[in-house]
């Protein structure tokens, strides 16, 4: 927490606004616009999850169709397409920014459009902070007239040519979760140039009701609306961004710093032109027995570290769903480990986490 959560939280309560709507959800919808800019239009939501399945719903996306996914990525950026009885198709990454290959996208479209089934949305996600290839992916959306929903739920505070992610797709999305670089204890935010997009998604979240003085429903609706609770959290989380994305880039320099010199480690470089806010700070080794050794040995001194995300193509759940890859995600995944990277880490705490991987790899 900054310091100035606890005022907007009081407000709330002092002023009996504890509904999912009020002065807080206003001021904090309004707080991410300024940081992204580019004329986008907020909607404070529930969960990054509620707003992928609010995305596809307003994209049209429905029982029987087809939406393109990126396989290196949390399943949450999966499940609500099988929420409107939709396939995830999923497609491998590359190796400049560990996102979705541009060359696997156009072959999985092409597949797709081939079968009599054209994709109806694209997911990418910007992983661990990094931007994916969003002038290639965007060129490849824009071909094929495959609208894009941009995951931004790990990569607030990112961006690519100085434009700040969240602000590139048809619809972004956001996370506020309790582990993401800013939070709301639970939360999200769907946002687009489109305002008219925008609203549709708050009618939607707020239990479709129309406009009536009774209760009167046309649509089937969502209870996915923000608390103005949380939202007070939000705008006080939101005063700290710039900190908070200071404290990640400078933990993952102090760890690229004291240990770029072994042979063992290896460190995701940003391509010219993308900033990351370097949410998670991730080590590749030279194999899986290696990340094993260092992950054990962390944990024996009481340091949590866990594996690159699992490949979605490889989870049970989601074994039958058709894929296109190349080997990157799965080699990543085997060799990959996220070493402890909070915005509070102190000095010692980095010292202890470089002292026990360098003694396992001296």
């Amino acid at each position: 927490m900054g310091g100035s959560e606890q005022k907007y939280v009081n407000e709330a309560f002092d002023t009996n606004w504890i509904a999912p709507l009020g002065p807080n959800v206003n001021a904090f919808e309004q707080s991410i616009k300024n940081n992204l800019g580019n004329d986008v239009h907020v909607a404070a939501l529930s969960a990054g999850t509620a707003a992928i399945h609010l995305a596809l719903e307003l994209l049209g996306v429905g029982n029987g169709d087809d939406v393109i996914c990126q396989s290196f990525t949390f399943s949450a950026s999966a499940n609500p397409i099988t929420y409107l009885g939709a396939s995830p198709v999923f497609v491998d990454s590359e190796l400049d920014t560990w996102n979705m290959s541009p060359i696997l996208l156009r072959k999985a479209i092409e597949d797709g459009i081939a079968r009599g089934k054209k994709p109806k949305a694209i997911i990418a996600v910007h992983l661990y902070g990094m931007p994916y290839k969003i002038s290639e992916i965007g060129a490849i959306s824009d071909e094929f007239e495959i609208p894009i929903i941009e995951d931004s739920a790990e990569a607030l505070g990112s961006t690519y040519k100085e434009i700040p992610c969240g602000a590139f797709g048809d619809i972004g999305i956001l996370s506020f979760n309790g582990n993401k670089i800013i939070t709301t204890s639970g939360g999200g935010a769907l946002v687009s140039k489109n305002k008219e997009l925008v609203e549709r998604a708050v009618f939607l979240a707020t239990q479709a009701r129309d406009d009536a003085p009774h209760y009167q429903h046309s649509n089937i609706g969502y209870n996915y609306r923000m608390s103005n609770v949380l939202a007070g959290i939000g705008r006080g989380q939101m005063e700290v961004l710039g900190d908070r994305v200071n404290a990640r880039r400078a933990n993952h320099q102090y760890y690229k710093d004291t240990l770029e010199g072994f042979s063992e480690i290896e460190f995701l470089k940003e391509p010219e032109g993308y900033f990351s806010n370097r949410w998670l700070s991730c080590i590749l080794t030279p194999s899986f027995e290696i990340r094993e050794k260092l992950r054990m040995s962390l944990l024996d001194e009481n340091i949590e570290s866990r594996p690159l995300w699992k490949p979605l193509h490889l989870q049970p759940i989601f074994s039958s769903a058709q894929h296109f890859v190349n080997g990157t995600s799965e080699s990543l995944f085997e060799r990959g480990l996220c070493l402890p990277s909070g915005s509070n880490l102190t000095q010692d705490d980095l010292e202890r986490v470089v002292t026990t991987i360098k003694n396992v790899l001296t």
